[in-house]
């Protein structure tokens, strides 16, 4: 959620704001955790507005109060819930999922066991509701429940994995006697003693308890004695409301039933946030040093969204008062409908000082207050960061030192001993010792490929009718072509395709141009039209030959239909470079993103500015950090890493990017090379004589094998594409002749698609180095430019799709950010001159411009379209703690120069 630039910020500064801003922080993470033994009242702050200004006033007021809980990360247990946010269903399910999602590390509660069985049981009952059938039963309603419980991992996962799916082999008594007791020791059995632990935790006690009280599910079902098992007590609820919710929507007896749905999801979150109590002497509690908040959109009556924010409210306003504390703090932020409030008891209106006072009471009412209008026209007050106090140790290990004791000393020194007496390796390797497969990644994420483009594209399509709204007010306006590849339609292709990310950079730049230029006259707004050149850009040529046949027929009549630059390409390709000199021919300007071989600058193309380090920057790098670095695994059992002596480069023959990085690397590494051609389409006609040709995973498995079987001081450089690269891991361990020692391989930012989306978590033998044009956001290094874009970029993410997201340290998006901005600069130069045309975007881009973007620092030379000087280029290494910088070469912050930055970054003067 982004309030946009330009539009007055933070808390508005209305009657008693003061207090309310003083009183947030210290109710959220107070000095005393005593103060956390409370159930805040629910706060309702009434916002006025119509239309847009009513939502840009909504997210104003919520990020205003979101800010200070959140600093490049959560800095306590809160999440945003905004409108329609959780589709049809209950709009718990989204707070509990973001509630547990990047839990600031080591705070409590962290554990939701209530909220995940009671949400996936209401999962299956609105699956049901929504195919009008009815319920499975007691018996599947548990094995469906126990399934997710598995995937959630610990124990039940380690079994379940361990009885596998079949009983093995009764090929002897043995056998019959193993397949017998194995699935019912590691599946039934626990199965079923986990099914009796959630009836005692949620309908009733053991048999023998002396507290025979129902347990809050068992209450709120009203189980029959002796009928209290959970799942018999909870397909009873979901026989009655498959039904209901099978009725048409405006039905009053559908909407009772989401009710009573949220309800009960309502209360499990809320019995799980109760756990554990603030304490000072057992570690878990000892943990428990901030509130939970959830912050949430209330959109008017009759809106979308509005009753589903409600339905959650009025759930929260009835679990509230029958559970225990502590509890979270909510905040609605928007217009609760007149029957809501008679509902919540019709809270009377208060001003912000009362409801500063009410943040750090025991109870209360429900506070409502709403703002005036004026405060909300001007800037505010900020509201100070909460600090909460945090741990270096989580109170699981805090809880096994403790326990073990003696046990846990005598093997800690043990293990120091030996580390004594060994010794750390001489040659630690760079970036650490582990595997690709310790990364905090771990398991492939799933991509969406059609939700996720159209996400981006639309993003894009609202600031186009923006900038036209702009244009019918009097601002110049004009318009840009964005080539990309073929729209991305499968999980596969997606994962090897920059496209997806680089719309998303596109569109946060446009939307930044459109808010500033609301105020200020110099910005000229742009439109963009994205444009497909075809799978792997083959269309390239023939597309930017329509455009200039488009400029030239005069067929666009709208002075911001015209087309004055173009963003691309983002793959250095002969097809590309084709399209360049037609582009170049007709005097159209094209900014590049992501495309780095230096043949795409020849001397024909003088309107190509590229914007990332041309291949002969990032091979003198890399052959210099592979050769001189200690990366390569030592054999001789010493432990540790050596410099490489040989590079196994593989390259895909006919592709420009590819043949360009490996030619400069074969020439710049200090040692000896062997180049590998691989194309598994079979097009080998640019091979280079005498070298090895493959077209199979398999053959290429078996003869870079060969290659470091002779000599196993060797890194396999990867200059082909991404998805030739998974095919080519994959066979390598699925063939198994050559992964009993580690393999390290030094690769482009083609690779940062697919390295940071869990696609090699069990590849325990793959050390993986590869380039990248931003610097990690993690790196203590990362410029404050660089922070900002990512803090928006997730914000983006966030609010346009759902899943995780694959790209988060790709450069991709920060490239596409700084590159358009890189045509915007020149646009707002051109047409000060309000009868300028696109050719004078030329003199524009050929005068030079320096910025601080979201990939470093951007430095054009005036005379030269040239890639930037000292343009950020990364080399990371991928393992136990994500994406790590080992090189950092650039201008990545302001001031840096790449001659003052020791080798492999500086050239080093040879004699």
């Amino acid at each position: 959620m982004t309030v946009p630039f330009g539009v007055p910020a933070h808390f508005p500064d209305d009657t008693g704001a003061d207090t309310f801003v003083a009183q947030l922080p210290t109710a959220v993470a107070p000095a005393d955790r005593a103060y956390l033994s409370t159930k805040p009242p629910l706060f309702l702050l009434r916002v006025p507005g119509h239309g847009e200004e009513y939502d840009r006033r909504v997210r104003r007021v919520v990020e205003a109060l979101r800010q200070p809980l959140d600093d490049m990360g959560k800095l306590v247990p809160h999440a945003v819930l905004e409108a329609g946010a959780a589709g049809s269903g209950p709009l718990a399910a989204v707070a509990g999922e973001r509630l547990g999602y990047g839990i600031p590390r080591h705070l409590t509660p962290d554990r939701f066991p209530q909220f995940s069985l009671l949400r996936d049981v209401i999962a299956d009952v609105m699956e049901h509701g929504a195919g009008a059938g009815a319920a499975a039963g007691a018996k599947a309603l548990r094995d469906r429940a126990y399934e997710q419980r598995v995937r959630r991992g610990g124990l039940p996962a380690v079994l379940w994995k361990l009885g596998g799916g079949e009983h093995p082999p009764a090929a002897s008594f043995y056998g019959w006697l193993l397949g017998v007791l194995w699935l019912p020791l590691t599946q039934t059995f626990p199965r079923w003693w986990w099914a009796l632990r959630k009836t005692r935790e949620l309908v009733r006690p053991m048999r023998l308890s002396p507290f025979r009280r129902t347990r809050w599910l068992g209450a709120e079902l009203h189980a029959e004695r002796g009928k209290e098992n959970l799942f018999r007590v909870l397909d009873d609820m979901a026989q009655r409301q498959v039904l209901r919710l099978a009725l048409d929507e405006a039905h009053p007896q559908r909407e009772e039933s989401l009710q009573r749905l949220e309800d009960l999801l309502v209360r499990a979150l809320l019995e799980d946030l109760r756990v554990p109590q603030p304490g000072r002497l057992l570690p878990r509690r000892r943990r428990r040093t901030a509130r939970p908040v959830l912050l949430v959109e209330v959109p008017p009556e009759g809106t979308a969204g509005a009753e589903q924010a409600e339905r959650f409210l009025r759930a929260f306003h009835r679990a509230r008062a029958a559970a225990q504390p502590p509890g979270p703090l909510v905040i609605a932020v928007g217009r609760p409908s007149d029957a809501l409030l008679a509902e919540l008891g019709g809270p009377a209106e208060s001003n912000l000082t009362q409801a500063g006072l009410q943040l750090t009471q025991k109870d209360g009412h429900p506070v409502l207050v709403t703002f005036r209008d004026e405060p909300l026209t001007r800037h505010g007050l900020p509201i100070p960061q909460v600090n909460p106090k945090t741990f270096n140790t989580s109170w699981q290990t805090t809880t096994s030192l403790v326990t073990a004791g003696a046990v846990v000393s005598a093997a800690v020194l043990g293990v120091w001993v030996f580390g004594v007496v060994q010794g750390p390796p001489a040659h630690p390797c760079v970036g650490g010792d582990d595997s690709v497969a310790a990364s905090a990644q771990a398991e492939p994420v799933g991509v969406r490929p059609k939700e996720w483009y159209d996400a981006a594209t639309g993003a894009i399509r609202k600031e186009n009718k923006r900038a036209e709204a702009l244009a019918a007010a009097g601002s110049t306006v004009r318009t840009v072509v964005a080539f990309e590849s073929n729209r991305p339609t499968t999980e596969i292709n997606t994962r090897f395709d920059g496209s997806i990310p680089e719309l998303r950079g596109i569109a946060l730049w446009q939307r930044r141009l459109n808010d500033e230029a609301i105020a200020d006259d110099t910005r000229v707004p742009l439109r963009v039209e994205v444009r497909s050149a075809g799978a792997e850009f083959r269309d390239a040529e023939q597309e930017a030959r329509k455009l200039v046949a488009e400029q030239n027929d005069g067929s666009r009549r709208k002075p911001y239909e015209q087309v004055i630059g173009v963003l691309g390409y983002s793959q250095s390709r002969d097809e590309t470079r084709a399209a360049l000199k037609v582009l170049s021919a007709a005097g159209i300007p094209t900014v590049g993103t992501t495309a780095t071989a230096d043949e795409m600058l020849d001397g024909d193309n003088q309107s190509y500015w590229p914007f990332a380090p041309a291949n002969s920057t990032e091979s003198r790098i890399g052959a210099d950090f592979a050769g001189k670095s200690d990366i390569v695994e030592r054999r001789n059992g010493e432990g540790g890493c050596a410099p490489a002596e040989q590079a196994v480069i593989v390259q895909s023959p006919a592709d420009l990017y590819s043949r360009s990085l490996t030619g400069k690397f074969s020439h710049d590494f200090p040692g000896s090379s062997q180049v590998i051609n691989f194309a598994q389409d079979g097009d080998f006609r640019r091979a280079p004589a005498g070298t090895p040709r493959v077209s199979s995973a398999h053959d290429l498995a078996e003869t870079v094998c060969r290659a470091l079987k002779t000599q196993p001081n060797s890194v396999v450089v990867w200059s082909a594409r991404a998805r030739d690269f998974i095919a080519f891991i994959n066979a390598l361990n699925a063939q198994g002749t050559c992964i009993e020692d580690d393999i390290t391989v030094l690769g482009g930012n083609e690779l940062t698609m697919v390295a940071q989306t869990g696609s090699f978590s069990d590849k325990r033998w793959l050390r993986l180095y590869y380039s990248s044009h931003r610097m990690p956001v993690t790196d203590k290094r990362a410029s404050e430019k660089t922070r900002e874009f990512v803090e928006v970029y997730d914000r983006f993410v966030r609010d346009t799709t759902d899943g995780a997201d694959p790209w988060r340290e790709d450069g991709h998006a920060a490239v596409a950010y700084d590159a358009f901005h890189v045509l915007s600069r020149a646009a707002d130069v051109t047409y000060r001159d309000k009868h300028a045309d696109r050719r004078s975007m030329l003199t524009a881009l050929t005068s030079g411009m320096s910025f601080d973007g979201a990939t470093g620092y951007v430095s054009y030379l005036a005379g030269a379209n040239a890639a930037p000087v000292d343009k950020t280029l990364v080399l990371l290494r991928q393992g136990a703690k994500g994406a790590v910088s080992v090189v950092a070469c650039g201008a990545y912050r302001q001031g840096l120069t790449t001659q003052e930055q020791p080798p492999p970054c500086a050239a080093e003067a040879k004699h």
